[in-house]
């Protein structure tokens, strides 16, 4: 007598259940890669005070703390 039980799948299951997986995976795999990528660009911003301030003395210029604030402001508001 074997141990394991026949199981009876209909086709319609075989079918069905994987593509069902692969829909609610997809749907979970997206929320989870953007609360990720949300989080991970709070704690890194892509463009920082240090950074203008570079990039403002490779132009030739020494920028004022006013200049880093308002460009700082000004890229905040266009992210918006």
């Amino acid at each position: 007598m074997p141990i394991v039980a026949l199981i009876e799948i209909d086709l319609w299951q075989v079918i069905v259940w994987p593509i069902l997986a692969l829909i609610v995976g997809f749907i979970v795999g997206f929320f989870v890669a953007r609360k990720l990528i949300q989080r991970e660009m709070e704690k890194n911003p892509p463009i920082s005070e240090a950074a203008i301030r570079a990039m403002f003395m490779s132009m030739g210029r020494k920028p004022s703390e006013a200049q880093i604030k308002a460009t700082m402001n000004a890229m905040k508001k266009a992210n918006k």
